[in-house]
């Protein structure tokens, strides 16, 4: 029984297209976990560094406190993101409202704004970092509703359990 030359070719192109498809695919996989350990030791790193000049310091301010939980919010984000391969984007808005809280706390506290005098006569920065925190808000508020009202399954949940839609939003 002859086979057709041409069959030949088209087997060798497509275990080859299969094999450089396995190969794309295990290299990405690779990059990707390997930048996912990088930022994750970079939150490390920087939530170690900026600990320990807390502790040289003697004290630590609200602002302190706040950027430590910056950075424990980045870190559950990787983890997360490790662990489903789905972006948390509530963590995003969880980092966001931290940081314009934190703005707010330094702007009440280096510009010395008397929040007295803020209430007849406006500070602009104040009233555009407060809008911020209610915006990132009421978004916090429509994602958790929406992921109630309307759940997902997701399958690609690394260690086989599926997850909901309000644990990746």
């Amino acid at each position: 029984m002859m086979t057709d030359p041409f069959d030949k070719i088209q087997n060798v192109r497509r275990r080859a297209f299969g094999l450089a498809d396995r190969a794309g695919v295990a290299l990405v996989r690779g990059f990707h976990l390997l930048a996912l350990f990088a930022i994750g030791a970079t939150i490390v790193w920087a939530a170690v560094f900026a600990f320990l000049e807390m502790a040289n310091r003697g004290h630590a301010s609200v602002e302190d406190i706040l950027l430590l939980f910056i950075y424990l919010e980045l870190g559950a984000m990787v983890g997360i993101y490790f662990s489903t391969n789905h972006m948390p984007v509530r963590f995003l808005i969880y980092v966001a409202l931290t940081a314009l809280t934190r703005l707010l706390i330094g702007m009440v506290n280096f510009e010395h704004v008397d929040l007295k005098d803020a209430i007849n006569s406006p500070h602009m920065g104040l009233v555009v970092v407060t809008g911020g925190i209610l915006v990132l808000s009421v978004a916090v508020l429509v994602l958790r509703y929406a992921s109630y009202k309307y759940p997902a399954e997701h399958p690609t949940v690394r260690g086989g359990a599926a997850g909901h839609a309000d644990d990746m939003a």
